[in-house]
């Protein structure tokens, strides 16, 4: 109450005279809440547009060229949605120079054709191998070879970011992209030990389970107390776990991506029955080759809802380079083309990787807030709101928001990077009026803006617009 009364007093302590539809600055609820995290006001930029309106009615540094972190995506999963629609769907296919013989045999090799599918998790891979079998192949006596063409070479150096190499938001895109190049491990606790279950598991690898179980104290972060060392063929996990976490799962990359799929396609190939022992290769599946079965995507539609409520930055990135047909520079290129003929000009936009996993990229708040209202007039709308995580219900805006009352009334993408932080999406308060909200901070001390947040929004809820 006290901060909803606090935003009704700067309404008319900063509302200007005459009736004049100056936006406001920061309320000064706001202004303690980052005055208390040490967060100076020319480190955030924030602005609110009613979804009806074309004028902002609060405004603090719109056009400050920020580092959104995965705000970012906003900006690639709207273009995605438009450019490509909603139904469009990524095709992994398996090929063969030739038929298998009369005793269903591949004497040649077994040609996997990627498309950049951002989804080509174990479950479907296996669903694909099956259709293999149940199309009657039964013996691939050649090698597997991965096609990858469909984007340029990416230069990426997983530990270049922060040099966090087992760290699933770290993997790179690939053409082929199997499983998001990650391990998932549950860890269960039992009488007296950790059980460990992985998956999806490549063959010839070996878990080495050394983690000890930990009977005081509480979960908390739990993960710091482990350490997890990977080769190419051996994970080996150490560490005391606490019996209170119960089951947890933890995921881990560093695996290279061709290696694992050819790992997991062999193990899984042997237990649907069939014969392979070849080795892995790349190249390029051959003009004319016989196609035995594919596998399709679940449309974009879909997709973009685990980009944005669960922040993926593997899978933005692939779809950031569909947009640009596997290219970097062209996704860079197509995305300004389709801005500049929606009629919007972000002169400040920089485009790294479309992910916001960057130190690079920058947009102002007051371009997000058009992007999203042009997204609110566009028949993409409805797709891209149910994307975003709802407040205190789901995705990254589910623990941060525990208690609050507006809770399922927004819907916000959240960012996060060492030394930034920032919300923008859609809020309705409580007398039935829609807001676009875009809060942005970049500082040291961007991970203390929560109470920032909670009290703009807080205060929109309660009316205060």
């Amino acid at each position: 109450m006290i901060r909803a009364l606090l935003f009704l007093l700067a309404t008319l302590v900063a509302a200007p005279p005459g009736g004049a539809t100056e936006p406001r600055g920061l309320p000064p609820a706001v202004q303690q809440a980052l005055k208390a995290a040490s967060i100076p006001p020319q480190a955030v930029a924030v602005v609110v547009r009613p979804v009806d309106g074309e004028k902002a009615v609060l405004r603090h540094r719109g056009d400050a060229a920020l580092n959104p972190a995965s705000l970012m995506k906003l900006v690639v999963t709207t273009a995605g949605l438009e450019l490509l629609g909603p139904a469009y769907t990524w095709r992994t296919e398996a090929l063969a120079d030739g038929a298998p013989d009369s005793q269903a045999v591949l004497a040649g090799d077994l040609y996997l054709r990627g498309s950049g599918d951002p989804k080509l998790t174990y479950d479907r891979l296996w669903l694909l191998l099956r259709e293999l079998r149940g199309r009657g192949l039964r013996e691939i006596r050649g090698d597997l070879v991965i096609d990858r063409t469909a984007f340029a070479p990416i230069d990426h150096d997983p530990a270049a970011f922060d040099g966090k190499l087992l760290r699933p938001y770290n993997v790179g895109p690939d053409a082929l992209l199997f499983n998001f190049a990650t391990l998932h491990l549950t860890l269960v606790p039992e009488q007296q030990t950790v059980r460990v279950l992985a998956e999806p598991l490549p063959t010839d690898f070996e878990i080495v389970n050394k983690l000890q179980l930990g009977e005081n104290g509480a979960c908390g972060d739990w993960r710091e107390r482990l350490e997890a060392r990977l080769t190419p063929s051996r994970l080996t996990l150490s560490g005391s776990y606490p019996r209170s976490c119960g089951e947890k799962r933890w995921h881990l990359a560093g695996l290279s991506n061709g290696p694992l799929l050819h790992g997991v396609f062999t193990r899984l190939w042997r237990e649907l029955g069939g014969k392979f022992a070849g080795q892995l290769k790349e190249g390029t599946a051959p003009a004319g080759a016989l196609l035995l079965a594919a596998s399709e995507s679940p449309p974009l539609g879909e997709l973009v809802r685990d980009i944005n409520k669960y922040s993926n930055n593997v899978m933005a990135r692939q779809l950031f380079l569909k947009v640009g047909a596997g290219e970097t520079a062209l996704a860079d290129k197509n995305i300004r083309q389709w801005l500049a003929n929606k009629g919007l000009d972000f002169p400040e936009l920089v485009l790294d990787n479309g992910s916001g996993l960057s130190r690079r990229e920058r947009i102002s708040a007051d371009h997000l807030v058009e992007l999203l209202a042009a997204a609110w007039a566009s028949p993409i709308m409805p797709e891209l709101i149910a994307s975003l995580p709802i407040v205190a219900h789901d995705g990254t805006a589910k623990k941060r928001y525990n208690g609050v009352r507006y809770a399922g009334q927004a819907h916000l993408k959240t960012g996060s990077l060492e030394g930034v932080r920032g919300i923008a999406g859609y809020l309705l308060d409580q007398r039935g009026k829609r807001h676009i909200v875009v809060f942005i901070v970049n500082h040291p001390n961007a991970a203390q803006a929560q109470p920032a947040f909670d009290a703009l929004l807080d205060g929109l809820w309660h009316g205060a617009s």
